[in-house]
């Protein structure tokens, strides 16, 4: 690992061969558009320390691990998460991860989210922004995980996937191009929109490629809270105060368009480094890196994007990388 390796990257995909075993038993062999890439801790190592990552957590990426049957959802899961603990545990300096859930599997998933965190050490969960039965983050039947997490103060990575409905969007370009961006926002309207976040405050999310649509919709969404005295209600600090409680990754992100739009809602405060490896080849991750070097941040915003809010949102991580080992 070079001398000058700092950054740390919050969205870094692990693809465990019992994942992609599952994922063939089941005929599926892409992710949002795209191939399921070549990986292994080799390859992401060789990525990171060519582009100056510290460490990265890891996450299992879209489809997600629950294809219509709650048991043996609840068996990937637990089988991708310990597979997860066992490379943190090889790599500890190097590695931390999010642990995946059976959603919608509420009920699974909150004792799964349990045994993660307080058994194998994760770092967070990943949620997917939305599922194939058309429910999103922020729908009263998952508040038991939303309280597990809360409980613990959690960090919740929310990732992408196509929605339910994309087969019948009449429209060419792939769901990673576009509708992964929507959904991205419909999960994160939904959590404020439901009262979700005003109801569980204390649990730590991170959106998935600067938000998706949020920085650029987020002042028409506001307008709700003129018009619907229940959303007032239950969700009373308006829909921008909650978008900004929000942490936000660069994967894909990292150019003068997104950047501008997500920094003046958010600062630099709640944005992370994030690459997107391996299903954003490794090209992506060297444009994520130009992109944050050559954009104007003072010197501390910019310590603070690639790796401060990082260790201040991860705990474990510090400790890890100081060479003390998994907790």
């Amino acid at each position: 690992m070079p001398t000058e390796a700092h950054r740390i990257d919050v969205h870094h995909h692990t693809i465990p061969p019992v994942y992609r075993e599952a994922l063939s038993n089941r005929g599926i062999a892409e992710s949002g558009g795209r191939d399921l890439p070549d990986w292994s801790p080799d390859l992401s190592l060789g990525v990171m320390d060519r582009n100056g990552i510290a460490a990265a957590v890891l996450s299992v990426s879209a489809p997600g691990v629950h294809f219509g049957d709650d048991a043996e959802a609840r068996g990937l899961a637990r089988r991708c998460n310990e597979a997860s603990a066992e490379l943190v545990a090889t790599h500890p300096t190097r590695f931390g991860f999010f642990a995946v859930l059976p959603m919608p599997d509420a009920d699974g998933s909150a004792t799964e989210a349990a045994y993660a965190l307080d058994e194998l050490g994760a770092d967070g969960v990943v949620l997917m922004s939305s599922h194939h039965d058309g429910s999103y983050l922020g729908d009263p039947r998952f508040d038991a995980v939303l309280a597990e997490l809360d409980r613990r103060s959690a960090v919740a990575f929310i990732h992408p996937v196509a929605p339910s409905f994309f087969d019948r969007i009449e429209v060419g370009v792939p769901a990673f191009a576009m509708e992964f961006t929507f959904d991205t926002t419909r999960a994160a309207f939904n959590l404020a929109h439901t009262g979700a976040l005003e109801r569980y405050p204390d649990i730590r999310f991170v959106l998935s490629h600067a938000g998706g649509t949020v920085p650029y919709l987020v002042g028409r969404f506001d307008l709700l809270w003129f018009t619907d005295d229940a959303l007032v209600e239950r969700a009373p600090k308006g829909g921008s105060a909650y978008m900004r409680s929000m942490y936000y990754d660069t994967a894909l992100s990292a150019n003068p368009h997104a950047l501008s739009s997500l920094t003046e809602l958010v600062g630099a405060d709640h944005v992370l480094f994030g690459s997107d490896y391996p299903f954003a080849p490794e090209l992506a991750t060297q444009m994520s890196v130009d992109g944050l070097t050559g954009y104007p941040l003072t010197d501390a915003a910019r310590a603070r994007v690639e790796r401060g809010t990082a260790l201040e949102l991860l705990p474990s991580l510090p400790r890890r990388l100081a060479g003390g080992g998994t907790p």
